[in-house]
C-alpha cells in the first residue's frame, strides 16, 4: 500500500471520533451550557462558527497532547490557551465592559481597561467544559482510537487555518469594540507562553499507590459535581454580595487548585474509564439541573426554549455511555480471565 492510501485509509478510521469531537465541544461548551440555546445554536450560521471555532480547538489540543506524549495538565493548559484565545483575542470579552454576559462582572473586577474576574472564569470555563472534558467523553466512545493520531500534517494544518479564521472573522466583524492595543498585545503573548508551558509539563505517569482502595465512583461524581457548583457560585454570588475582588480570585484559584490536587492524589491509585466518566459526568450534571430552569428564567433577553429538552437529552446521553463505558470493561474482564 502506497503512502497515500495509507494516510486515506486512516482517516476514514479516524473520521467518526473526529467529527464527534467537532460537535461535542461546542455542544457541551455553548449549547448544554445554556450561553447559545436552541434557537440560537442550531442556527446553520451559528452552528458553523461554533464548529469550526470549539471543535477545531478541541482537536488541535488533542492531537497536540497525543503527538507529544503528554496528559492531562497539557490538554487543561492548552484548554486555558484556547480560552484566551476565544475570549480575549476573538470576542474580546475579556476587555469589553459592555460585553452582554458580564452582568456584575462588567464592573466588579475590572481594572486597568479588562475584566479580571470574568477573565478568570472564561479561562477556567473553557479549559475544563470546552475542551477538556469533550476530549474525554471522545476518548471514551472510542477507546481504541484514544493513543492514536486523528489527523496527518494535512489535518493539522486544516484545523489550524479553520481556527485561525474563524477567530480572525469574529474579532474584526462579529465584535467591533477594540480593546487598548497594549493588553490586547499582553493577551496573544499569553498564550504563547501556556502553549510553551503545555510542551514543557511532563508526560503521563503510571499509578504509584494500585494497592490503596479504589476511589469509589460516587466520590468522583460528587467531586465533579461539587466542584462545578462551587465554581459558579462564586462567580455569580460573591459577586453580588460585593465581597473584595481579591477574595474572589483566591477562593477561584484555591477551588481549582484544590480539585487538582485531589484528583491527582487519586489518580495515583490508577483511575478506571468509569471512574473517569464519573468525574466528568459529575460535572456536567450541573449544566443538566441547571438547564429547564433556564428556560423558565424569563428575565434573560434570548429564547430559551428547549433548554430542557437540551439537559434531558445530555443526561440520556451520560447514561447511555455510562453502561457502554461499563460493558467495555466487563468484557476486558471477562477476557482477561
Amino acid at each position: 500500500m502506497s503512502d497515500r492510501s495509507a494516510s486515506r485509509s486512516e482517516a476514514r478510521r479516524h473520521f467518526w471520533p473526529t467529527l464527534t469531537l467537532f460537535f461535542l465541544a461546542p455542544t457541551i461548551g455553548e449549547l448544554l451550557s445554556g450561553s447559545a440555546p436552541p434557537a440560537e445554536f442550531f442556527h446553520p450560521l451559528m452552528l458553523l462558527l461554533l464548529a469550526a471555532l470549539y471543535g477545531s480547538g478541541a482537536i488541535l489540543v488533542r492531537e497536540l497532547r497525543v503527538r507529544w506524549r503528554k496528559g492531562w495538565p497539557t490538554v487543561l493548559v492548552l484548554g486555558a490557551a484556547y480560552g484566551i484565545v476565544e475570549e480575549g483575542l476573538m470576542v474580546k470579552s475579556f476587555f469589553d465592559p459592555n460585553w452582554v454576559d458580564l452582568g456584575l462582572l462588567g464592573t466588579y473586577g475590572r481594572w486597568a481597561g479588562v475584566n479580571w474576574v470574568w477573565s478568570l472564569q472564561l479561562t477556567i470555563y473553557h479549559a475544563v467544559f470546552s475542551i477538556g472534558i469533550p476530549i474525554l467523553l471522545v476518548e471514551l466512545l472510542f477507546p481504541t482510537h484514544r493513543d492514536e493520531r486523528w489527523l496527518g500534517r494535512r489535518g493539522m494544518v486544516g484545523f489550524a487555518l479553520l481556527l485561525a479564521s474563524d477567530v480572525a472573522f469574529g474579532a474584526l466583524f462579529l465584535t467591533p469594540y477594540r480593546p487598548p492595543v497594549v493588553p490586547y498585545l499582553l493577551t496573544g503573548a499569553i498564550v504563547v507562553g501556556l502553549f510553551l508551558l503545555a510542551r514543557r509539563l511532563p508526560g503521563p505517569r503510571p499509578a504509584t499507590e494500585p494497592h490503596l482502595p479504589a476511589v469509589p465512583v460516587a466520590r468522583l461524581a460528587l467531586l465533579g459535581f461539587g466542584a462545578t457548583l462551587a465554581f459558579f457560585l462564586i462567580h455569580w454570588v460573591l459577586p453580588a454580595l460585593k465581597v473584595p475582588v481579591l477574595l474572589t480570585v483566591v477562593a477561584a484559584v484555591g477551588l481549582v487548585v484544590g480539585v487538582a490536587r485531589t484528583v491527582g492524589r487519586w489518580a495515583r491509585r490508577g483511575l478506571t474509564d468509569l471512574q473517569r466518566l464519573a468525574l466528568a459526568g459529575g460535572a456536567l450534571t450541573f449544566f443538566v439541573l441547571l438547564a429547564p430552569l433556564q428556560e423558565l428564567d424569563e428575565a434573560r433577553p434570548d429564547n430559551t426554549a428547549g433548554m430542557a429538552l437540551v439537559g434531558l437529552g445530555a443526561l440520556v446521553f451520560l447514561l447511555w455511555l455510562w453502561r457502554r463505558v461499563r460493558a467495555v470493561i466487563e468484557r476486558q474482564t471477562s477476557n482477561a480471565t
